[in-house]
């Protein structure tokens, strides 16, 4: 995976790229960066570009006076695209919050896109977690709090998460850095105080005409995101509901096979078309 930047609109846009062919942009979620997609990339087949979300991963410092909101991530994220000046439409990937913004710009811009693939995706009502409205509620404090107190959480939250200990483990690693060297406490209260269900509620009712090849993949024994808003994003979306049976949250982690396979499938699926 090579890191590359650039700026768009007077905003640091960076990204972690892999491989050649027709591309395929991978958006993340919360807690977590484009290394989430660190085993996803090498099995598809094409030019993969996971993009950072302002306000996460190395770009936190980034997102310190930005709107943080899914429908603002959103036109962050058709600017970033824009300015690659692709030679096709790129397929779209989302993950958790990442999911939630693929939704929000393919309902904006469909005609940019050649697909979209959805994995335990926030969607309809299905979000914030209990977890994340508790930490809402109590920002002020959040903010202040030293990084060791926010770490405990951080791990009750990633392992609750994955269905593979050993992966979980390194999921830690990989992803508590960038809160540990940018403030973990105030980093994670200004990504949570930016979390409004309204920006998914809003354009729910644009799905179903889309009218966008689309593969929607679940870990069925998701906590944070139930199997039920899988099943009505795939009835929506008119795709198959590709179940992974004991999968939790953090399906790109634990399940690459999986998540890749749906891609290529969609990215054949297109070269047809």
């Amino acid at each position: 995976m090579e890191t590359r930047s650039t700026m768009v609109n007077g905003r640091r846009a960076r990204w972690a790229e892999h491989g050649t062919g027709s591309p395929i942009v991978l958006v993340h979620g919360i807690p977590t960066s484009p290394r989430l997609w660190r085993h996803v990339m090498p099995l598809v087949d094409g030019r993969t570009l996971a993009w950072e979300m302002p306000g996460y991963g190395s770009s936190i410092p980034d997102g310190k006076d930005l709107d943080l909101g899914l429908t603002a991530q959103a036109e962050y994220l058709l600017e970033w695209i824009e300015s690659l000046d692709l030679k096709e439409p790129p397929i779209l990937v989302g993950h958790d919050l990442g999911g939630g913004v693929a939704q929000i710009a393919a309902v904006r811009a469909a005609e940019r896109f050649a697909g979209l693939v959805l994995t335990n995706s926030v969607s309809y009502d299905s979000w914030p977690i209990p977890s994340v409205k508790a930490m809402q509620r109590v920002a002020p404090v959040l903010a202040v709090l030293h990084q060791l107190l926010m770490y405990p959480t951080f791990v009750q939250l990633i392992h609750r998460g994955h269905d593979d200990r050993n992966i979980a483990l390194e999921s830690l690693a990989e992803h508590w850095g960038p809160y540990v060297a940018h403030g973990a406490a105030r980093s994670m209260m200004r990504q949570v105080s930016a979390l409004n269900v309204q920006d998914t509620l809003d354009i729910a009712d644009r799905l179903a005409a889309l009218n966008l090849p689309a593969r929607v993949v679940w870990g069925e024994a998701d906590a944070f995101q139930k199997i039920r808003y899988g099943e009505r994003l795939a009835a929506d979306l008119g795709a198959d509901l590709i179940r992974i049976p004991g999968g939790k949250h953090f399906t790109p982690e634990d399940h690459p096979q999986v998540i890749s396979a749906a891609i290529n499938s969609l990215l054949t699926e297109a070269r047809k078309d």
